[in-house]
């Protein structure tokens, strides 16, 4: 039991490790501080306060959200106070039997916090209410109520643009956990798996993908992250992609891409970051959305393919078994590519892959180059 508590321990010791080396995490959020900003540059996010207001976390909305209105009740409050004291309405003003007051039963701090809730709210329970005697009380309870309205205009906006963000959308966007290198269709490909969790489709979808790595120039400049850009495609190629199953994108892996001077045994020595990006429309709300995720060269599967997870009922409808969608299989695969493309036969097979527990695909055509299962 202890043995297995320090291999789990280990295990959260190194994804957080993991963690904090991403530029992107796993579920798409950037791992990035900024320093040192000029503190006359704050004043920009308040001239974009919509945009700011949108972004900052659920907590601080609710926060201002509560704080709006009941320090506008309060403050509207005070202004009905000092009406009615002007007036000579308060209690502790003594007011004759045939005193005529500004606004009958506001007697107090604590009734004029009450009218100005009341007010602003239209709530009008009835035994507070305004008379036509002060004409500067009218033009408070227009004022308050333009402003009540704007404020449950700006608030109510704000939190529904929150609740129907894009990034919400993206949430039932899922990658595979692990990338595999594996043969497919006479290349040497690096695959990626990607599944959309909703039924409903995502218009104009496209796929691609940033290698992040350090670098040095032939001057002695060190490049932190250098960016160079990964092709991804499909069968039926890269742009407005039918997204209504989960597809298998995959990069070939020739002369011209960084993996090319990798190997079977030098990938987990390199340091890279592999950024995959998805940009596309949400059908049922037409908001544009991006899903990201990377892929570290530990989570990079040599000689590996994806188990099937695609299959047609006898009614004839087709069903995605989610249970495989990260599951892999090995398969015969060259040593590096420099093998693959110069020398046939040599192959590299892994012996570690994971077992396809009682799944029967029907219907499947498989690929060449592809082991059966």
């Amino acid at each position: 039991m202890i043995g297995s508590l320090n291999k789990r321990m280990q295990d959260i010791l190194a994804e957080r490790r993991s963690q904090r080396t991403r530029l992107v995490t796993k579920d798409g959020r950037c791992n990035i501080e900024y320093g040192n900003i000029k503190y006359s540059n704050h004043f920009a996010f308040l001239a974009d306060f919509w945009t700011t207001f949108v972004e900052i976390r659920w907590r601080f909305v609710l926060f201002f959200f509560i704080a709006s209105f009941t320090l506008s009740w309060f403050i509207f409050g005070l202004l009905w106070y000092w009406i009615a004291r002007s007036n000579g309405d308060l209690t502790w003003q003594n007011p004759a039997e045939d005193h005529m007051p500004c606004i009958d039963n506001v007697v107090g701090l604590t009734t004029a916090f009450l009218y100005s809730l009341e007010t602003q709210t239209t709530i009008g329970y009835g035994g507070r209410a305004l008379t036509p005697l002060c004409p500067g009380a009218v033009a408070l309870l227009i004022i308050q109520s333009l402003a009540g309205a704007i404020i449950n205009c700006f608030m109510c906006g704000v939190i529904l643009s929150k609740i129907s963000s894009p990034k919400k959308r993206a949430k039932t966007i899922t990658f595979s956990d692990m990338a595999v290198i594996s043969p497919k269709k006479g290349a040497l490909c690096l695959s990626i798996r990607v599944a959309n969790l909703r039924k409903t489709l995502m218009i104009g979808s496209q796929l691609y993908g940033k290698l992040l790595r350090t670098t040095t120039t032939p001057d002695g400049e060190t490049i932190i992250m250098d960016q160079v850009n990964i092709e991804f495609m499909v069968d039926a190629g890269k742009d407005n992609l039918f997204f209504v199953c989960p597809l298998t994108i995959y990069h070939i892996i020739d002369k011209g891409s960084p993996f090319f001077e990798m190997a079977v045994d030098t990938l987990h020595k390199h340091e890279f970051e592999l950024v995959v990006f998805l940009d596309g429309i949400a059908e049922s709300t037409s908001s544009s959305c991006q899903v990201r995720t990377s892929f570290i060269p530990q989570e990079i599967m040599w000689g590996f393919n994806f188990l099937p997870i695609i299959s047609r009922t006898k009614e004839g409808r087709y069903r995605v078994d989610f249970s495989n969608f990260s599951k892999l299989v090995p398969v015969a695969t060259a040593h590096c590519p420099y093998c693959f493309h110069n020398i046939k036969g040599h192959h590299h097979h892994s012996l570690s892959g994971h077992d396809n527990q009682g799944f029967e695909v029907i219907d499947i055509n498989d690929p060449p180059n592809v082991t059966k299962l």
